[in-house]
């Protein structure tokens, strides 16, 4: 299982910013897929997950109404749009593979920053 994010930067507080995930090695559309993230000092943080055909979605209150979350699988890539930003977003964002209730494999991670 390979996972590579990328689209991660610094951007001003109330910028929007688009993060996606390259995957291979495994069957990307027979899964669900999700987002995470891990602020400086902080545990990592569950973000949002989408179903395998990508017809279902989640959100966790910090980021719903702001961020969404897609999947392209003939691409076999998964997608973050992220609007409305604020500083407490910045955090390396990573892209993980969601089997059996729990996230199995994660990429190397996207370093976020929110800052004027």
């Amino acid at each position: 299982v390979q996972l590579v994010e990328s689209g991660g930067g610094m951007v001003q507080p109330g910028g929007s910013l688009r993060l996606s995930c390259a995957a291979s090695e495994f069957a990307f559309s027979s899964y669900p897929m999700s987002w995470a993230r891990q602020a400086p000092g902080k545990g990592p943080e569950w973000l949002s997950s989408i179903s395998s055909p990508g017809d279902i979605t989640y959100y966790s209150d910090s980021v719903k109404g702001r961020f969404t979350i897609s999947r392209d699988n003939a691409k076999n890539t998964l997608y973050l749009q992220m609007n409305a930003l604020v500083p407490e977003d910045t955090a390396v964002y990573y892209c993980a593979r969601w089997l059996t209730g729990a996230l199995d494999y994660w990429g190397q991670g996207t370093q976020v920053i929110v800052s004027s």
